[in-house]
């Protein structure tokens, strides 16, 4: 009997795949308990568990890491001598932001316009789906020819390196002699990308403190120093009149060298409003993969609704910057730190906490893995080559991952393209980069065992 293609099997299972996606959306599993109840996180967690049991996983286990969350372990044992292939997703996601401006409920899988909607779609409850697609189909013709771990994490958007921690603390954990990351995504809708470098991260909240309490703002305003001034001046000092990261030290000049990003594409993309510039200088893809950016992501201060006329003793901001590969996040960090300790206006008291960190990263492309992967993606993308491309976001477990096993090829694949709008309101996945990745994963999973048979 002909065994049926890989790519039907993983269409006559996407029924159940959106059916299972809708499940693990509903979960509101964002890592931080200030935000929702950890119970969310956990039942996440269980339910990520009992998916791994039922395709019939061993080992799995729920491993609280050093930050208080949990990541999902479990391995499916291959062939004899056949490699070991490490799947890598998170079941965490960011806040809804604003859910009044979500087209339909955040937490609830949503068709619309041949998407479907609903926060972590995409990033990465979605690229945990695809490894489960790309195992199943596989089961269904012939059977798995590697051995597999899974690992899905439960803190990676909060940045706080809890697996990290762990792997570090049990290396034999996730030994594997490749690791797929399903955590980025393609350049574009239909054009099958790899990631082959991700910028790090560091993440720091800074207090400024002026006064010993609020002041009216007629009797003391124009001499009392309001710390709320003194913020803004002082975030002002992190960029440049054009927008460009201006952290004092830190090399802002670096040039890609890879796939391009159109200026149109990208302020198409980035839904930048008529007449609006972009910041910075040099090409798209310099600004965002190879060159450092800062994001303030939060400021505490009185809301313009119920203000009052005060002057503001304390003022509080947390703030990300985004490390390119070729720079180390923990001297960026400490650079960030004498950046904010050195500009903060009229003796200002600073303090500086650290709430995450994580180092860039870059892949080899030209490992053998990364070949049975063009071979898969060659298939599954009829007429379409694999490109590479950079990614400005990031993946602290990379290089933990790439310093524990240093034989290891790590390949990043995922849904996260510019339309998936991760991290923003009405995030969603395409159903058909779902199908078309999972017939890739699964494609590669059969090219990189018959690989190291040979």
């Amino acid at each position: 009997m002909t065994a049926r293609p890989i790519s039907e099997t993983v269409a006559s299972l996407m029924p159940r795949a959106k059916a299972e996606l809708a499940e693990l959306v509903a979960f509101q599993s964002v890592a931080d308990p200030a935000v929702f109840p950890k119970s969310e996180c956990e039942a996440a967690a269980a339910w990520v568990a009992d998916a791994l049991r039922a395709e019939e996983f061993q080992d799995v286990a729920l491993l609280d890491t050093p930050d208080g969350t949990q990541s999902v372990y479990g391995f499916l044992p291959g062939p004899a001598g056949a490699p070991t292939v490490l799947l890598y997703a998170h079941y965490d996601v960011q806040p809804p932001l604003d859910e009044s401006a979500w087209l339909s409920p955040p937490f609830e899988l949503t068709e619309r316009d041949g998407r479907w909607f609903g926060r972590g779609a995409a990033d990465c409850k979605g690229g945990f789906i695809m490894h489960l697609l790309a195992l199943r189909a596989l089961k269904a013709n012939g059977g798995i020819p590697v051995s597999v771990k899974v690992i899905a994490e439960g803190s990676e958007e909060q940045g706080t390196g809890g697996l990290e921690q762990y792997a570090q603390a049990h290396p034999e954990l996730l030994a594997a002699d490749t690791v797929v990351i399903g955590d980025t995504g393609n350049f574009r809708v239909g054009l099958p990308t790899v990631t082959s470098t991700l910028r790090g991260m560091t993440m720091l909240r800074v207090q400024l403190d002026t006064l010993e309490g609020n002041l009216h703002s007629g009797q003391f305003g124009g001499a009392a120093p309001d710390a709320l001034a003194a913020m803004i001046q002082l975030l002002a000092s992190l960029r440049a009149e054009d927008g460009t990261t201006t952290v004092d030290g830190l090399t802002t000049d670096a040039k890609w060298d890879g796939l391009q990003y159109p200026e149109e594409e990208f302020r198409k993309d980035a839904k930048v409003l008529d007449g609006v510039e972009l910041i910075s200088t040099g090409t798209v893809a310099d600004r965002i993969w190879a060159r450092p950016a800062v994001t303030v992501i939060g400021i505490d201060c009185p809301a313009v609704v119920g203000a009052t006329p005060s002057v503001q003793a304390s003022a509080r901001a947390q703030i990300s910057l985004r490390v390119p590969p070729g720079e180390d996040a923990a001297v960026a960090t400490k650079l960030l730190i004498a950046h904010l300790e050195a500009h903060a206006p009229w003796g200002a008291r600073v303090t500086v906490e650290q709430v995450g960190q994580g180092q860039p990263f870059r892949a080899d492309i030209t490992s053998p893995a990364y070949t049975a992967m063009a071979d898969a993606m060659r298939i599954a993308y009829p007429g379409q080559e694999m490109q590479s491309s950079g990614m400005g976001g990031s993946i602290p477990l990379c290089n933990t991952l790439a310093e524990l096993y240093p034989q290891a090829e790590i390949l990043l694949i995922g849904l996260s393209e510019p339309e998936a709008q991760i991290h923003a309101v009405n995030e969603s996945v395409s159903p058909q980069e779902l199908e078309r990745l999972s017939v890739a994963e699964a494609l590669f999973l059969r090219n990189y065992a018959a690989s190291k048979a040979v």
